[in-house]
């Protein structure tokens, strides 16, 4: 996190610098982006940080969900700047400004670099939905970055301005698409759905499976934070001697088959 946001946070400044004097607005639309994404990642940090704080007798969870709400801030932040772009753009379409190409390549092109550094910092947290948020967006920011020097290679070969702020509509429209998925799913979490990847109705049907179960009763699935996820549920096992197999059975198979490890059942042994 500390090498993401220096890093991006340097870019950001001297590409935003770089936007305004060579007046390319798909410069400064990628800066802002970027800008956005720097937010993200603090958000993201704090959100860890808070989340591996103990719980209290107040908070008895702990502060897990701040990672949900960060995720969730950092999305609707990132709708809302691409709004501002496509407004900007949709404007400059009818009038466009002279663009400084060969200072869009130059700094698109080390956008590049930087945020595919930073990309792969984050390849392995893809279980992570603030880490995977992270990951996605570096990489859609490489990507974005690609289309800036192409834009600026187009400039420079036609002379046609309006190519800059239709590149900038293009790099909102894509961000718009990576971003809709982690607000989605951002919603999701703090709704208390179940979270992404966990099928509910194979966790029934694998605890019922186990032996002496006869019946699953209540079972509810929901996501701690971004990255854990909780279960309870009645198990309704009528001989009361299997119950202490079948909950370490049940717990064994939440935790290796579905990846749930903080877990409340309660055994019953008639309906």
């Amino acid at each position: 996190m500390l090498l993401a946001v220096a890093f991006n946070g340097a870019f950001v400044a001297i590409e935003l610098a770089c936007g305004v004097v060579g007046n390319s607005l798909a410069l400064v639309a990628d800066a802002g982006h970027n800008a956005s994404d720097v937010l993200g990642l603090l958000l993201a940090w704090g959100a860890s940080w808070l989340a591996r704080l103990p719980p209290t007798a107040r908070y008895t969870w702990g502060f897990r969900r701040s990672t949900i709400y960060a995720a969730l801030f950092n999305a609707v932040v990132l709708l809302v700047a691409c709004g501002v772009i496509l407004w900007e753009a949709w404007h400059r379409l009818s009038a466009p400004a002279p663009v400084a190409s060969r200072t869009m390549i130059a700094v698109a092109g080390i956008g590049i670099v930087i945020n595919t550094l930073t990309a792969l910092l984050f390849a392995s947290g893809h279980r992570d939905a603030n880490v995977r948020g992270a990951f996605l967006h570096m990489a859609a920011d490489a990507a974005v970055s690609a289309g800036v020097v192409a834009a600026g290679i187009a400039i420079l070969s036609t002379g046609l301005a309006w190519i800059d702020p239709l590149v900038s509509i293009a790099i909102a429209l894509v961000i718009i698409g990576g971003t809709w998925d982690l607000f989605r799913e951002s919603v999701d979490l703090a709704l208390d759905a179940v979270p992404r990847g966990i099928d509910p109705q194979a966790v029934a049907a694998g605890l019922a499976s186990l032996d002496g179960v006869t019946r699953v009763r209540d079972l509810r699935i929901w996501g701690t934070s971004t990255s854990e996820t909780s279960l309870t549920a009645h198990l309704v096992v009528p001989d009361p001697s299997r119950h202490p197999a079948t909950l370490a059975a049940a717990r064994r198979l939440l935790h290796d088959r579905f990846h749930i490890d903080h877990t409340t059942l309660e055994l019953d042994a008639a309906e």
